[in-house]
């Protein structure tokens, strides 16, 4: 179902895919993941993080993701909940990380407002998401499809501007890369509460 959604590779082969492994590296401790997709993720993450929590509001995709949870070395949580209403406690992550889930938030802001919430003091954000173009024509484009893309795709939001929105809740943001994937534009880094 992820992979229908947002089919961008976690895997080449036998590692993880360069984003991915940028994504996750020298991460430790306790880190929560926003939506749990099909599982295949958790396998990337650092041998140093103890425990991941998965949340995830969608119970296919809970239940999906429950037997990968049992093939990893960390202890793995799945709980039902939605970005902008995180089921954990205050300042509880070392880490939070965000894979194609911000472009599908009704409300970025308030999943932002609940990231800042969950982390611990010197805690991160780490990121892999769309970006609306720097390009007039092509963030045009993204805006006239995100519609059609919207209802297609899990209520992804292609020309979101997930950097700004990242400023705008008060996160300094740390760009690692900015790539497209299939013409559309991603960026990949980390963002620190202000």
């Amino acid at each position: 179902m992820e992979q229908f959604h947002h089919p961008r590779p976690v895997w080449t082969g036998q590692r993880p895919t360069p984003e991915r492994t940028r994504l996750l590296d020298a991460l430790t401790g306790t880190v929560l993941e926003l939506g749990a997709g099909d599982g295949l993720k958790l396998a990337c993450y650092p041998a140093a993080v103890r425990e991941i929590v998965l949340v995830e509001a969608d119970p296919f995709l809970r239940a999906s993701a429950a037997p990968a949870a049992d093939q990893v070395a960390a202890t793995v949580r799945i709980l039902d909940g939605r970005p902008h209403e995180l089921p954990v406690p205050d300042a509880s992550c070392d880490a939070v990380v965000a894979s194609l889930v911000l472009c599908c938030s009704p409300s970025v802001q308030g999943t932002l407002r609940e990231v800042r919430r969950v982390l611990r003091p010197g805690g991160e954000l780490r990121f892999y998401e769309h970006q609306r173009s720097a390009n007039p024509v092509i963030a045009c484009c993204q805006r006239l499809v995100s519609p059609v893309w919207s209802r297609a795709a899990g209520g992804c939001r292609p020309g979101r501007d997930t950097l700004a929105a990242l400023r705008r809740a008060g996160f300094a943001v740390s760009v690692s890369a900015s790539f497209p994937f299939h013409g559309i534009p991603h960026v990949l880094g980390t963002a620190r509460p202000r």
